[in-house]
């Protein structure tokens, strides 16, 4: 089923994530008391609430999205490209702009989003950081409705587990056993929150990013035992 699908339909894509403010005693008080709350579980009593802020990024009512990049590939007769670019900047801007691409170039029946974790993570993620900034959904995340079979979304850990649900398996674990390059300067995700509040170096995130898409799309030719994709081909725009 996967090799049905057309390259040129799947617009790949990562995002990431840091704590809506860089300490938690920027936080309003109700905010900081739903915080403990929402973490009492993860942090048992190991940590403070104050002391696991520094994950607050991967829950979209305590994060929110500083960068998302995305993939395509775009194919000339026996030529192949996979074209990969950022939006970045206030997060309101670049969920508008993110829509935007969605609604002119992905937007028909065929189009599929793709990403690793994608349903449990990327997609949901994204979907209510646009709520929450009153930004109407793009008919690729609004899933009301919608039968399983009719979600327009692959994500590459659902495939790999091949109705396996009892384990979760990284990207850069993926990757590894599938034989795709993996760079070597990667930031680790739990870095991304310092690189952004302490270093402000935006570009590095943008930098890892996209080179997760890449890995996204390497692992998608690498399910439909397709050649993969060489430096050459990927063209960041």
């Amino acid at each position: 089923m996967l090799k049905r699908i057309n390259l040129e339909h799947i617009l790949f894509l990562d995002i990431e994530t840091v704590p809506q403010h860089p300490t938690f005693e920027e936080l309003d008080e109700t905010t900081q008391r739903l915080y403990e709350q929402k973490t009492n579980y993860q942090r048992k009593d190991e940590y403070t609430a104050e002391a696991f802020y520094d994950r607050a990024g991967i829950w979209a009512e305590f994060g929110k999205i500083v960068c998302i990049s995305v993939g395509y590939f775009k194919m000339q007769g026996d030529l192949r490209k996979f074209r990969v670019t950022s939006f970045h900047g206030e997060e309101i801007s670049l969920l508008k702009e993110f829509k935007v691409l969605l609604e002119t170039h992905f937007n028909k029946s065929q189009h599929v989003l793709c990403a690793h974790n994608g349903k449990e993570f990327d997609f949901p993620y994204i979907a209510r950081r646009m709520i929450i900034h009153g930004i109407d959904l793009p008919f690729k995340l609004n899933l009301f409705g919608k039968k399983p079979w009719e979600v327009p979304h692959l994500d590459t850990l659902e495939l790999w587990k091949f109705g396996d649900y009892k384990t979760f398996t990284s990207l850069k674990l993926m990757a590894h056993v599938l034989g795709i390059p993996s760079p070597k300067d990667d930031i680790d995700g739990s870095q991304v929150r310092d690189v952004y509040y302490e270093e402000n170096d935006i570009d590095r995130i943008i930098i890892y990013c996209e080179k997760d898409t890449v890995t996204v799309a390497q692992i998608i030719l690498k399910l439909r035992n397709e050649a993969l994709l060489e430096e050459d081909e990927v063209i960041s725009v």
